[in-house]
């Protein structure tokens, strides 16, 4: 999170955006935050998810999209964690900050179950590349309810995070990202292959329960982007699961093979997974930076590492995952 956020943020802010949603004091509790404040709460026995985000990173309009989409999955059948009203029948409660900018409130159903990392089986990878083709299906003829809340483009200065938060020492790794969006910009955007992604789905972002149904959740980065990019993002993730090549083809196939069930995508994409993944490399060494005055500073000797071995990836051409993702060309 930003540290101009941080220092604009205050209990104060906390207690009215408690008091728009009816949530008293001893029924809240903070959660780990990244790019928002987040907060779980209970309302007779059902949990809830309080997120308290800032004007300076996504407006009202943008969040009333990102809540827009979510419903119009949810009573599509799909398994999201739904916005709820506040007590005055807001999506989205705006809190102003005195410093000229606004907290910005919403509220969901918590999801239920544990987060799947550590707990994938060839079963849950089917369902999660299910889910995901389930969207993409909805994505190819959805219009946000209102004009003003169209969620960005993938190339909107708001999501161009290399050229935001790399500095000026870090010109390679800007260079090579503008040279793959130059590539990207090159293929077809049709709603066939292009709409209103999840552009964050992994398994820190969806949850299992006991009997094996998953939920996907925060959607606060939900982009139009080609739908193969949100496949090479949950496949990103998955491979850090999976010990080596053999297994990756299987866990790769288990999930296309479910992702199949719920739409079909021409099998020329599995080409430019490459290219997508490693724009998420240089995206997420963008986002460090970002939270990090000096990277050459941080302390965490894990952290310190993954940065290291992310830079000479970037730098010296390596591929995400080394895997021919054509050869999985027969699941799609």
């Amino acid at each position: 999170m930003e540290q101009r956020i941080k220092d604009r943020y205050s209990d104060a802010i906390l207690q009215e955006a408690m008091r728009r949603y009816g949530i008293v004091k001893d029924q809240v509790r903070s959660l780990d935050a990244f790019e928002s404040f987040i907060y779980e709460f209970e309302r007779g026995d059902r949990s809830y998810i309080l997120r308290v985000g800032h004007s300076l990173r996504r407006t009202e309009a943008l969040i009333q999209g990102e809540v827009d989409w979510i419903n119009y999955l949810a009573a599509r059948g799909v398994s999201v964690a739904q916005a709820i009203v506040s007590e005055t029948g807001k999506w989205v409660e705006v809190i102003d900050d005195g410093q000229g900018g606004q907290f910005l409130a919403t509220a969901f159903f918590k999801a239920q179950g544990r987060p799947l990392w550590g707990l994938w089986t060839p079963t849950l990878y089917a369902t999660f590349g299910e889910l995901l083709g389930r969207m993409h299906a909805l994505a190819e003829h959805y219009q946000p309810a209102q004009p003003a809340w169209k969620r960005p483009e993938w190339d909107d200065p708001l999501m161009d995070y290399p050229e935001r938060y790399l500095p000026a020492s870090e010109g390679m790794a800007k260079q090579k990202y503008q040279a793959l969006c130059a590539h990207v910009r090159t293929l077809p955007t049709d709603s066939r292959c292009y709409g209103l992604i999840h552009f964050d789905a992994h398994g820190g972002n969806c949850l299992v329960d006991a009997a094996g149904h998953l939920t996907l959740f925060d959607f606060d980065d939900c982009t139009y982007s080609w739908y193969a990019n949100d496949i090479a993002i949950a496949l990103g993730y998955i491979a850090m699961d999976v010990p080596d090549g053999s297994a990756l083809t299987q866990t790769f196939t288990h999930f296309l093979r479910g992702y199949q069930t719920a739409y079909h995508l021409d099998r020329k994409w599995l080409r430019e997974i490459p290219i997508f993944l490693k724009m998420g490399e240089i995206f997420m060494y963008a986002v460090i930076h970002r939270d990090h005055d000096d990277v050459n500073n941080i302390t965490d000797p894990e952290l310190k590492q993954f940065v290291i071995d992310l830079k000479y990836k970037i730098e010296q051409d390596l591929p995400a995952i080394d895997f021919d993702f054509e050869s999985l060309s027969a699941y799609l």
